[in-house]
């Protein structure tokens, strides 16, 4: 069931979009791309067709249809764990962390940080959040008349957020360090290589990575020393993500996390923490520039829940439009545009039979632009999540689903929403001509060239 009715704009109206292929590639080809743009090896079918399936050294399954999906991502989970081109890519950085862990190690790790996650810590650590929100906001009121890439000023203020709430600020951690050895870590060693698109093991070299390898070893030193300051210091005042995780401890077994555990899902929530909501603001403004409708409605509502001033944590749930901008952004351009998995033994998706080793993935750009779940699936069109009861569950994924739905999504959506409110109650953006992002994914689903606006105050 299609989950909108929203008005087909021309084609030139349009937001920015990755062409997606019309013809057969082979291996080189697809690997060209996919050093390119990982979404460029994505067929036009898989936006009309429950599944597309093809071989590329190996065979491989596209799946766009929410029952399949549903049984890939909750009820045969255990059949389909993380791919090993997912895990090659991501392993040298955050280590065995619950983002790669499988079976009984990424249970426990989970069920001991739960509860860092949980309403009340999240609401605690707001404040941290509005400051950021104000703190941009003066840096690009600061720049005048002149155009600004609000993509970069989005990446500094959500690692801005992430180091102070992992950290509290406290001087024990050299965030610039680490966000340039993640930084220097994605560019260079997190292309996709000939060696994972054959799923060669891990052992066998990987040039980039090699490269990168001295960065990781001096960001891993860094968070080491870090924890081991914290767990000396001890909390003080509202606790941090590292006092909650050094405090989390697995209801089960009763297990807690050592040194290089703590610091492994530190890295991964500074990663996945960061980058992705900025990446989701980014989108949000540049549509809410490319869509004046859009973004006076939100700066009415807006101004009933907040006056003159930033959004703040308890203003998040009396901005549901807002959020639904959010969310619209997080369907047309999902940070994870593409995941995937590989099956460990036999299967039936969409009735077609999967063997064991076959690579299953999962391109959410194309699930979210679908167009037998989506009326106008290219057009922005906030109103759709108005009704998102009625909504296919399967059929929108920006943090994936089941067990392994990713831990910190209300954190991403409350720090989203209070940012881009502060923002869009400071300023109209308006797009900068000739200055369109371009949608790239190498891990992560950038807009290449950056998100140039003009910022007038209002």
């Amino acid at each position: 069931m299609k989950t909108d009715a929203a008005p087909a704009p021309p084609a030139a109206a349009l937001p920015v979009r990755v062409p997606l292929v019309t013809q057969p590639m082979g291996i080189f080809a697809s690997l060209g791309a996919a050093r390119r743009n990982v979404l460029s090896i994505i067929p036009e079918l898989a936006t009309r067709q429950p599944m597309v399936s093809g071989r590329t050294g190996k065979r491989w399954h596209m799946v766009m249809d929410p029952g399949a999906l549903r049984r890939v991502l909750l009820e045969n989970v255990d059949n389909y764990p993380k791919s090993l081109v997912t895990k090659n890519l991501l392993k040298p950085a955050i280590g065995n962390s619950m983002f790669i862990a499988e079976g009984a190690e990424w249970r426990w790790q989970r069920r001991a940080a739960a509860p860092v996650f949980s309403h009340r810590n999240v609401m605690n650590l707001a404040p941290i959040m509005t400051a950021a929100a104000e703190r941009s906001a003066a840096r690009i009121a600061a720049a005048g008349p002149r155009a600004v890439d609000v993509a970069e000023d989005m990446v500094r203020t959500t690692f801005d957020v992430i180091a102070d709430v992992t950290f509290s600020g406290d001087g024990s951690f050299d965030s610039g360090a680490v966000h340039g050895a993640i930084d220097a870590y994605i560019a260079e060693a997190g292309k996709i290589s000939l060696f994972d698109i054959l799923g060669l093991p891990d052992w066998v070299p990987r040039p980039g990575r090699i490269m990168s390898g001295a960065a990781m070893k001096q960001m891993k030193r860094i968070a080491d020393e870090a924890v081991e300051a914290r767990r000396k210091r001890g909390p003080q005042g509202v606790p941090d993500l590292l006092d909650l995780l050094l405090d989390g401890e697995d209801p089960e077994t009763k297990r807690r996390m050592n040194t290089a555990e703590l610091r492994d899902n530190l890295l991964t929530f500074i990663v996945a923490g960061h980058e992705t909501t900025a990446l989701t603001l980014g989108w949000s403004l540049y549509l809410c520039a490319f869509d004046q409708r859009v973004q006076d409605k939100a700066r009415a509502e807006i101004r009933r829940v907040c006056g003159d001033g930033p959004a703040t944590g308890k203003d998040v749930v009396n901005l549901p439009y807002i959020r639904m901008i959010v969310d619209e952004a997080l369907r047309l351009y999902p940070p994870a545009a593409m995941v995937s998995r590989s099956a460990v033994a036999e299967d039936t998706l969409c009735g077609r039979q999967i063997r064991r080793g076959d690579t299953v993935i999962v391109p959410i750009y194309a699930l979210h632009r679908h167009h037998q779940l989506w009326e106008n699936p290219d057009a922005f069109h906030p109103e759709r999540f108005e009704t998102r009861k009625d909504m296919e569950r399967y059929a929108y994924l920006p943090f994936g689903d089941g067990p392994r739905i990713c831990i910190g999504a209300s954190f991403a959506v409350q720090e989203a929403v209070i940012i881009l409110a502060t923002l869009l109650n400071s300023f109209r953006f308006t797009p900068v001509k000739g200055r369109d992002p371009d949608p790239v994914m190498i891990l992560t689903l950038r807009p290449e060239g950056g998100v140039w606006l003009q910022a007038q105050p209002v």
